[in-house]
């Protein structure tokens, strides 16, 4: 796959559910480890949330392969984090069936 560059620093987070003590579970994220990765956008719109108006953004981040089951594999569910911005992972494939790189789709949402 010609064309990638690694130059992106992005921090994989996986999500942690933990008793409340009233019967049900708080979820926090919890960093699984750093990936360098290849940031491409995708597309883009409006849609309506829960809170207002969001911004949705699709990208198409490239990192390194990794076997299945591997802690620094991403799946979806899990998310990638940049400073404050988060890309929430939809899907992962791998570019070529055991090569050298994933893709993961994702989408980052901002409140408008």
């Amino acid at each position: 796959m010609s064309g990638v560059q690694l130059s992106r620093k992005l921090v994989l987070e996986g999500a942690v559910r933990q008793p409340d003590g009233a019967g049900g579970a708080l979820s926090s994220w919890q960093a699984l480890g750093t990936l360098w990765a290849d940031l491409r956008m995708g597309s883009g719109r409006t849609t309506g949330g829960e809170a207002g108006a969001l911004s949705r953004q699709t990208f198409r981040i490239t990192v390194r392969a990794a076997p299945q089951g591997a802690a620094s594999r991403p799946v979806p569910g899990q998310r990638f984090r940049d400073g404050a911005r988060v890309f929430s992972i939809d899907a992962v494939s791998e570019v070529l069936p055991g090569g050298a790189y994933l893709i993961c789709h994702a989408h980052e949402e901002v409140a408008l």
